[in-house]
């Protein structure tokens, strides 16, 4: 028995740990330190319609326990990413799940429809933090019925099962999560970034040619488990935790409060193999813990609500 397998909709992990989306490109540059094929899946970089360059420089900022930063979903567009980034990783044995993003209903319908397509594709994560340009530069994750009528419309046409990626940037995410799993959705992925700004004291303006960025890293931790506990107590559909995670105390915490898998995002950026290290380290606390295996654990943290 593999005591860390976790069976997700569309998804067999033989493990828990994936590197977050933004945080490993499309994988090719960690495939140079080590095996990619140990991790339990990869969540890819954003993929939109057409090519994006991203956002001016600077567009990354250190905070105290974190990162800022503003990359602008910079990526080749569906059609590279198809016939080349993809393929690339079909010589390993792990499955992929396709972040995907768009201005408009339609954008982000277009790439599902063609990125479920891919024969490594198992899973997609809807990106909900874009502006929708159709309704003013509302973003999708912020209103609940935009959020449901988007999963709703890729559900429809999506071949492979959708997990949609939830904004804290919210007054409540509750009733946000409620509605997008009432609209199909196969299950969550939480927390994105916090929106942030930081201040040059020379220059007297803000460090990010932005202004504004995504806070990730230790310092949101406290507020992802706080929301996937909050959420996971009201759906039925499984989480995949992110946010702040870099020890495997962290990791069991995210089931603790509910996840199912966890990603692992900013510190892909200072240590290239916290992945490799954190499933090699999960199996000893476990013991010091004294849980069996996660999918019990999965078990006993619902039985306990």
């Amino acid at each position: 028995m593999n005591r860390l397998a976790v069976e997700l909709p569309g998804l067999s992990l033989k493990n828990p740990i994936m590197p977050a989306s933004g945080c490993f490109g499309f994988g090719a540059e960690y495939a140079k330190f080590y095996d990619i094929s140990q991790l339990g899946a990869i969540m890819v970089k954003a993929a939109t319609l057409e090519p994006r360059d991203g956002n001016p420089t600077p567009r990354v900022a250190e905070t105290p326990s974190g990162m800022l930063n503003a990359i602008g979903l910079q990526n080749p567009g569906i059609e590279e990413i198809m016939s080349d980034k993809l393929p690339a990783l079909e010589r390993f044995d792990v499955p992929i799940i396709a972040n995907v993003a768009g201005y408009t209903i339609d954008d982000y319908t277009s790439v599902c429809e063609r990125i479920s397509q891919a024969p490594n594709v198992k899973a997609i994560e809807l990106n909900i933090s874009c502006p929708n340009v159709k309704q003013g530069g509302i973003t999708f994750g912020t209103d609940k019925d935009v959020a449901a009528d988007l999963t709703y419309r890729v559900k429809q046409i999506a071949n492979v099962p959708v997990y949609v990626k939830l904004s804290p940037n919210v007054t409540d995410i509750v009733p946000i999560a409620k509605e997008v799993e009432a609209a199909g959705a196969d299950g969550l992925s939480m927390i994105n970034t916090l929106l942030g700004m930081r201040i040059d004291l020379k220059t007297r303006q803000p460090i990010l040619a932005n202004q504004t960025g995504g806070l990730s890293g230790p310092a949101i931790k406290p507020v992802a488990i706080r929301m996937i506990k909050q959420v996971s107590e009201v759906v039925n559909i499984p989480i995949i935790g992110m946010g702040g995670v870099y020890t495997v105390d962290d990791v069991l915490e995210m089931y603790m409060a509910g996840a199912s898998a966890v990603a692992v995002g900013t510190a892909n950026f200072t240590d290239p193999l916290i992945c490799p290290k954190l499933i090699e380290g999960l199996p000893q606390r476990m013991d010091e813990l004294g849980i069996e295996s996660l999918a019990k654990l999965i078990q006993e943290v619902k039985e306990a609500r």
